[in-house]
């Protein structure tokens, strides 16, 4: 006993047939040199280094940064807003180096005393006040510079002239996302 379903056609016209073809989900067969992005539209450009300009550094921070406006940020963002972030930059140096410059010289006059312990106070200042400018940078960021496609950060850097390691800020540029384009 055979059962044959009847190849009538349904309202508007479509048989049975038709309508499972409809649900088919159809596998396309797509080149992957069609779906690889041509490497030019990720440039993105190097970082601008923006380096320590003071006369004075302790355990590679300097006590401020240079404010000149670098040429490769002329379309990003005003000068006058680069000069008011590096201000806030420079103000926290201000305030807190001077501090651990006395408390270096301290401990270096009682570090055969005290085998060494005496240098903790300043190595706890330095590392309190990277911990404020990398808060001060996250919130720039947050506020103006993630907007224009820049992110702001403190990073360790070798010196030209020495082997030395020095602090410096970095100004990355964000790669745009391609939205316009498949994934």
């Amino acid at each position: 006993m055979s059962t044959t379903v009847s190849q009538a056609p349904v309202s508007g016209g479509i048989s049975l047939n038709n309508m499972a073809e409809l649900d088919a989900i159809m596998v396309l067969e797509i080149d992957e040199d069609e779906l690889q992005v041509p490497e030019d539209t990720f440039i993105v450009p190097e970082p601008v280094i923006i380096r320590g300009a003071g006369n004075m550094t302790v355990f590679g921070l300097s006590n401020k940064f240079d404010t000149e406006f670098p040429s490769q940020l002329s379309a990003k963002v005003a000068p006058e807003e680069f000069k008011a972030s590096l201000y806030r930059v420079n103000s926290i140096l201000r305030k807190t180096l001077p501090v651990s410059v006395k408390w270096l010289f301290c401990g270096c006059l009682c570090c055969c005393c005290t085998l060494g312990c005496s240098l903790w106070p300043v190595v706890c200042l330095s590392k309190r006040t990277r911990h404020c400018l990398e808060k001060l940078l996250d919130w720039e960021n947050s506020q103006l510079y993630n907007k224009l496609g820049l992110r702001w950060r403190l990073a360790k850097q070798r010196c030209d002239t020495s082997s030395m390691l020095e602090y410096v800020l970095l100004i990355e540029f964000i790669p745009k996302l391609i939205i316009h384009k498949p994934d």
